[in-house]
This record gives structure tokens, C-alpha cells and sequence, in this order.
């Protein structure tokens, strides 16, 4: 036994220091175990025929319908930031919230959680604030090192607001654990958890977040004393409505379908990806017939998201309801042929799919090498270590709980979202998830944890996007400086969610019961 914890410690030390050496991600979180594996097998601490079940996990992966949902909602994400629907909702924010230190700051929060339930994707999503966001900022009197922390910040919603990537991976890997960690534990018919599960549940915390965050803001983002105030401008009805209704439309058929229980996160996923479609065309199609055509096609989507919550989807084909839906799904083809047509002519199409399969890919061959991860883990007797160790812990399940926080907390410092949730729910996960923990609970827990990684130097991620298209005469310690404030925040947002689980549990358990 001393053995193998020994070689688990090297394949860790392996692993990090790979991860940290600028070796792709996928490459050191799958050549690291396997090469720990095959020296460990010299020693005897190691049985290669683990190894035996590597292919059987690869097939399971890309056999998961859940995890088809990814590409289709990073597409959705990448059509709607190339329809240069930003500018247009952050133009007209500023314009109805005034163009004060406070009114520019609340107006970048406010597109920024509505775009984020959009996206979803941070690196597209903090380059487009960086873009249309930071010179206004600056011009109203807001300090560098706040519009750096704001912009950073803000654009991080996307992995706690649903409908969120991060969530679909919680998911399915929340909901693998939970069972086998429940079946383990003697329950052989646990409750199936489900995406729609953490939708539900990270809701109400991601706006909770936004509140905290809308509260920071009006107490640090005060005019300068003696400067004029900037009234509010009156915004025509028709400028909020074209600008604000489509997107929220489509937000809504795509998370109000999943919530509704009429739609896998896939099928959403898939509706989501249509709709973005469509409405990027419609910006870019000048002739008045092409535009009709696309607002038809959106409408008949809609209508089928209708038919489907009022169960009329598979009607007879004679009847109104099935005549509507034959109607509605031919619009929807000519409708998506058009779409396509026309932004591959303007070669927007092309880059979102050259996106799209980068970020994917990106995601998949983590999801791949963590599976290896996990399995020469288990060969090790890492599983068996890791419960006795967990619950050798004062305080039971909450301080095992506290444990995994506190070390996701840490990993956030050097290591992606994405790497942390395929170490560590596999890993750690089914010592929280055989007793009494709520999965759902769990997860949000996980993934408003997960945020502040996104903030934390050296490595947070958005602050390298930010970095990257920010202008030099805002240094790195004023981009460091300002997102300090908004890791507090999201611990402070984190202490809420630990002390009342309510908060994450009382939604889904009105929807689903």
C-alpha cells in the first residue's frame, strides 16, 4: 500500500509539472498517468490490465448524447458574438443607464449576464467587452484597474448562468458519480441527476451573483465630486424591443424547453444553434424576402418548442396541430438553408465552424485524457485512499465537502475549469457523493468554485484573454488589481450557497420535483 502511494504522489507531482511546462493540457493529463502506470507496473505497484478498459471509455464517451451538446452550444455561443449582437445591446444599455462612472459600469454588468446565458464562452465573450466595453468605460471616469476587474469579471457569468458548457460537464460527470457512488453505498435505485438538474439549480445563485456584484459596483462607482451628472437618454420602445427581444427569445425556448422537461439539453443545444442560425443571417441579409423568410423560420421554431410543452408534436398529420408542425419544420429547413447560404458567402460561417471544432476538440481530448486519469488512478487504489482519507476528516461529510472546496479552490491557481472537473468529480467525488450530499447542491457548490479560476493569477484564464487584446498602458498588476475585489465576491456568493442550500435546491425541486 505504501507503494502505491508513493507512485500516486509522483504521477501528481507528473502532472502538474507537465500541465505547468506549457505541455498541452490533454498531453500532460494523459501521458503523465500512463507513464507513471508503466513504471509503476516494474515495481508491482501497477497492473497493466487496467488498461484493458481505456478503449470501452473512449467508446463511452463518444457515444454520450449528453456530451453532444458541447459543439452545439459553442456554436450557438461563436454565431451570436459574430452577429455583432454586443455592440448593439451595450449601446443601447449605456444609452437608458446614463453614461456616469456607475450607470457605464451597471450597463456592462447587465449585457453581460444577458450575453452570457447567449454564449456561454468565456475567451469570445471577454475579447468582445474588451472591444465595445472598455473605451467607454475609461471615457466616463472609471479607474483602469475597475474596468479591467469588471470586464474580467463580467464575462465570467457564462459558466454560472444557464445555459452554461460548464454545467453540461458538471452534469454528466456529477450524474456518472452520483450513481455508481450511490450503488457503492448500498442504494441500487438512487434518482437520476440530470442537466436540467443543474440549470435549475445554478439559476438562482447566478443571479444571486450578479446582485452581489450590481451592489459592488453602486458603492465603488461614484462620480467624481463637482462632475456634471449625465441624464438618462430616452430610448425609443422599437430600439429595445429589436435589440433585446431576439436574443432573450431564444435564451428563453432554449432553457425554458430544458426546465420544462420537453427538451434533452442536446435537442435545446441543437434549437439554440438553429436559432443563433438564424438570427446572424437576419442581421447580415439586406433583401426585405430573405429577412421575412428567417423571421418565419424563427417563428416556426418557436411554434414546435409550443407544440412540443403542449404535447401536440406527434399529432396526426391530418390534424391542426400536426398540419402546423409539417408547416413549421419546412420553414425551419428553408429558413436554416438560407441562413447557411448566406453567411458562407460572407465567410462568417466558416470561421464560427473552424471555432467551434477548436474549442471542441479542446474539450473532448480533455474529457479523453482525464478518462485515462481516472482509470490508472483506481489502478493505483487511489479510490479506496482517497474515501478512507476523507472521511478520516473532523466534521463528517461537510468537512470532506469543505476539503474538496478548499482544494478546487487552490487547483483554480494553476489549472482550467475544464482540467478540474475531470480530476477532481471522478477522483474526489464519490467519497462526497455515496452519503447524503444533494448531487445538485454539490455541483453549483463546484461550479461557482470553479468561477474564481477563471480570475485567480498567474493562470486565470480571463485575465490572459483580457491581457491579450487590452491596451499596454493598462499593466498586468492594474488587471490583477482589479478582479481581487470580484474573487471576494464570488467566495462571499460561495459562503451563501454553503450555509443555504436552498438557494441551489429550491428550484429544481419545484420543477422536477
Amino acid at each position: 500500500m505504501i507503494l502505491q502511494e508513493i507512485f500516486l504522489l509522483l504521477m501528481f507531482l507528473a502532472l502538474f509539472a507537465g500541465i505547468l511546462s506549457g505541455v498541452p493540457a490533454m498531453l500532460a493529463i494523459a501521458g503523465m498517468p500512463l507513464l507513471i502506470a508503466i513504471v509503476g507496473s516494474l515495481f508491482g505497484a501497477f497492473d497493466l490490465g487496467f488498461l484493458n478498459f481505456f478503449p470501452a471509455r473512449i467508446w463511452g464517451i463518444m457515444t454520450n448524447s449528453l456530451l453532444m451538446a458541447v459543439p452545439l452550444f459553442v456554436l450557438m455561443g461563436v454565431l451570436l458574438e459574430r452577429a455583432n449582437l454586443a455592440a448593439r445591446m451595450l449601446t443601447v444599455l449605456a444609452r437608458m443607464m446614463g453614461g456616469s462612472p456607475r450607470g457605464m459600469g451597471l450597463s456592462v454588468l447587465l449585457f453581460s449576464a444577458m450575453i452570457a446565458a447567449a454564449t456561454g464562452i468565456i475567451g469570445a465573450t471577454i475579447v468582445m467587452l474588451v472591444m465595445v466595453s472598455l473605451k467607454p468605460l475609461l471615457d466616463s471616469g472609471v479607474p483602469a484597474s475597475r474596468a479591467s476587474g469588471l470586464i474580467c469579471a463580467s464575462g465570467t457569468l457564462g459558466q454560472i448562468i444557464p445555459p452554461s458548457i460548464l454545467l453540461v460537464l458538471l452534469g454528466d460527470q456529477i450524474g456518472n458519480t452520483y450513481m455508481e457512488a450511490q450503488q457503492r453505498a448500498g442504494n441500487f435505485a438512487p434518482s437520476a441527476v440530470s442537466v436540467g438538474d443543474l440549470f435549475a439549480g445554478a439559476l438562482v445563485p447566478g443571479l444571486l451573483l450578479v446582485a452581489i456584484y450590481g451592489v459592488y459596483l453602486a458603492f465603488v462607482l461614484r462620480p467624481a465630486k463637482g462632475a456634471p451628472a449625465r441624464a438618462r437618454e430616452r430610448v425609443p420602445a422599437a430600439d429595445v424591443v429589436f435589440t433585446f427581444l431576439p436574443p432573450m427569445l431564444l435564451i428563453l425556448a432554449v432553457l425554458g424547453s430544458i426546465l420544462a422537461g420537453v427538451a434533452t439539453a442536446t435537442e435545446a443545444a441543437g434549437l439554440g444553434a438553429v436559432g443563433a442560425l438564424l438570427m446572424a443571417a437576419f442581421l447580415a441579409e439586406k433583401n426585405p424576402l430573405g429577412r421575412t423568410v428567417l423571421v418565419m423560420a424563427g417563428l416556426a421554431a418557436f411554434s414546435l418548442v409550443a407544440l412540443r410543452m403542449a404535447g401536440l408534436d406527434r399529432a396526426a398529420p391530418g390534424s391542426p396541430a400536426g398540419m402546423t408542425a409539417i408547416l413549421a419544420a419546412f420553414l425551419i429547413t428553408a429558413g436554416t438553408l438560407l441562413a447557411s447560404w448566406r453567411l458562407w458567402r460572407s465567410r462568417v460561417l466558416q470561421e464560427t465552424l473552424s471555432e467551434t471544432m477548436k474549442i471542441s476538440g479542446m474539450v473532448f481530448g480533455i474529457v479523453i485524457a482525464a478518462s485515462l486519469l481516472a482509470l490508472v488512478f483506481r489502478g493505483f487504489g487511489g479510490d479506496r485512499i482517497v474515501t478512507a482519507l476523507l472521511q478520516g476528516l473532523p466534521g463528517g461529510e461537510f468537512g470532506a465537502l469543505m476539503m474538496v472546496m478548499l482544494l478546487v479552490f487552490l487547483l483554480g491557481f494553476i489549472l482550467e475549469a475544464v482540467e478540474i472537473i475531470y480530476i477532481v468529480v471522478p477522483l474526489l467525488g464519490p467519497a462526497i457523493l455515496g452519503g447524503d450530499i444533494s448531487p445538485v447542491w454539490f455541483g453549483v457548490l463546484l461550479a461557482m468554485n470553479l468561477q474564481t479560476s477563471f480570475l485567480t493569477p498567474p493562470f486565470g484564464f480571463a485575465l490572459f484573454y483580457f491581457r491579450s487584446v487590452a491596451p499596454r498602458t493598462i499593466s498586468t498588476g492594474a488587471i490583477y488589481r482589479g478582479v481581487i475585489p470580484y474573487v471576494i465576491l464570488q467566495l462571499i456568493a460561495l459562503a451563501l450557497l454553503i450555509l443555504v442550500p436552498d438557494l441551489v435546491t429550491w428550484l429544481p425541486s419545484k420543477i422536477f420535483g
